[in-house]
């Protein structure tokens, strides 16, 4: 019998890809579903707010009662590099703790049962033997590590550090490896992807990197996550746009849209900039903008939220993500104890919003209604045995929706990963339904 690995990965899909480089360095062990059977058990836990620092605590511990003895519970990520030594000293439950500098190094680690926390975060390099999980076509990229931005409320450039940018050539490098074995949907991510290069001086990196990406033979389909206001030109959204491989798919957080508060949260871009580079992207064919926002930061009078509101009433929006705002540790917000709001407020502001962004999702969905779209196989649906699930190939992995195919008008069973034409014939629920109607 083999030794067994049973590994949770927290938070953002940027974690995803370092849980991914740790499977890659630990390809000896046999991955295993069952915490109880598990040799190893790590948890890769995420520190952003504190909904997720709860979250990352409690399966820690929870893993912790069900594991079986002599077993190595592992923690790792940016929960753990952030409270280091405080996660150390409380949580003895943990056998070995690091951070977010040694994802290439956990086997060195669990063989020595040691603890590291290596002063740089990790960047992923080309040659690291990552293993992919959960799609057998697509793949998530990390373009940098890091961050120059110095918003109120965010605490990652304190654990993460500045930006730190991979080279073209990099990128390039891992793309050509996982097009040859067969995936052809890639998804660039980072915490400010439209900052990319800017720390080796080189301003609007993302237009090298799109020409540099549509020269690999096997590349399908390709978007770019978390754009960032005061750091996008036009330049590049054109060169989106004009892009045969990149999808007109627009994620950028814009976290508020009042100049106050914008001010205050040292976003560093006011309501012009950001409404003129919203047109752009609404505007360009068959687009997909999707946003974030923040209620309840210090200082967010009743004027700003409703200022807030009513621009998500009025603009295209397709998708809406919506956070509490949380104190962090360190951060500018933190000590802005005069203007703080009080948590049912926020409570209150949430509620609200959440009526405007399911309104608007729904909009966005019966938008398709009619439409032949192209939308790639993911397996067995989510809501029933008798559906495929797919999503729409220019939509992001998992965060956009499901699309329900209940007919298949092809001569052939449907592959998973594999690319059909649909017609999307009605709205169920939240989720789209389609009949497949040829191959793509």
């Amino acid at each position: 019998m083999g030794k067994k690995l049973h590994l949770v990965s927290l938070g953002c899909t940027k974690n995803l890809i370092d849980s991914e480089v740790m499977l890659g360095r630990l390809k000896e062990y046999d991955i295993t579903q069952e915490a109880e059977e598990a040799d190893v058990i790590i948890v890769n836990t995420c520190g952003f707010i504190d909904a997720a620092k709860e979250e990352s605590i409690q399966t820690v511990l929870n893993l912790h009662e069900a594991r079986k003895e002599n077993s190595l519970l592992v923690m790792s990520g940016c929960l753990s590099e952030r409270y280091k030594e405080q996660l150390q000293k409380e949580l003895k439950e943990v056998d070995i703790f690091t951070g977010v500098g040694d994802y290439d190094k956990i086997d060195e680690l669990i063989e020595r049962r040691e603890n590291r926390f290596s002063p740089r975060t990790y960047l992923i390099k080309e040659d690291a033997d990552r293993i992919i999980t959960g799609s057998n076509y697509h793949a998530y990229i990390k373009l940098s590590e890091g961050c120059n931005q110095q918003c109120t409320f965010c605490a990652i450039p304190h654990f993460k550090g500045k930006l730190q940018s991979r080279s073209i050539e990099d990128i390039v490098h891992e793309v050509e490896k996982l097009t040859q074995k067969g995936y052809y949907d890639f998804s660039f991510i980072s915490q400010d992807s439209s900052s990319y290069l800017r720390d080796f001086d080189q301003k609007d990196g993302l237009i090298q990197l799109i020409d540099a990406i549509e020269k690999i033979e096997g590349v399908k389909s390709a978007r770019i996550l978390y754009l960032y206001p005061s750091t996008l030109s036009d330049a590049v959204l054109q060169r989106i746009i004009d892009s045969k491989i990149f999808h007109n798919y627009f994620d950028m957080p814009i976290q508020h849209i009042s100049d106050h508060m914008l001010k205050i949260m040292r976003r560093g871009s006011g309501r012009d900039v950001i409404e003129h580079q919203l047109n752009i992207m609404r505007n360009a064919p068959e687009s997909f903008v999707r946003t974030s926002i923040i209620t309840g930061h210090p200082g967010e009078t009743e004027q700003d939220f409703q200022e807030l509101c009513d621009f998500l009433e009025s603009f295209d929006f397709d998708r809406i993500n919506v956070f509490a705002y949380s104190d962090e540790e360190g951060t500018k917000a933190e000590t802005m104890d005069e203007a703080k709001i009080p948590d049912e407020v926020i409570d209150e502001r949430i509620a609200v919003l959440q009526e405007i962004i399911d309104k608007k999702t729904r909009q966005s969905l019966e938008k398709e209604i009619g439409k032949e779209i192209d939308v790639v196989i993911q397996g067995e649906s989510s809501e029933h045995e008798f559906f495929l699930g797919a999503k729409k190939l220019a939509w992001a992995e998992d965060i956009d929706g499901e699309i329900l195919i209940n007919e298949n008008e092809t001569d052939k069973e449907p592959k998973i990963g594999k690319t059909y034409k649909a017609k999307v014939t009605q709205l169920a629920g939240d989720k789209l339904v389609a009949t497949l109607i040829k191959e793509s």
